[in-house]
């Protein structure tokens, strides 16, 4: 019996060590709000933006997608909505 209770106060022992290290550690992950922001600028200066040419074809691309899908969605309302008509009539 003495063992265990030796083995269970040595372990919160080192659970507590462990547990001061842990506090440690994230204090000095933890930075400022402006610090936060400085990263957030520094990383957005290493983004390649696309040039003009991407640009325009990426927005024409997502239009024409967008068309396609607005009138698909719509012929499926359509053929519903008779469909639906048709059945309650």
């Amino acid at each position: 019996m003495a063992k265990t209770v030796l083995l269970g106060k040595d372990k919160e022992k080192q659970l507590k060590e462990q547990k001061k290290i842990a506090k440690a550690k994230n204090k000095k992950k933890r930075r400022g709000l402006i610090r936060y922001f400085k990263d957030v600028w520094n990383e957005l200066k290493k983004v390649t933006w696309p040039g003009k040419k991407d640009l325009i074809s990426a927005t024409l691309a997502v239009i024409a997608f967008i068309l396609v899908m607005a009138i698909v969605t719509g012929l499926f309302d359509f053929g519903l909505g008779e469909l639906f008509s048709l059945v309650i009539s």
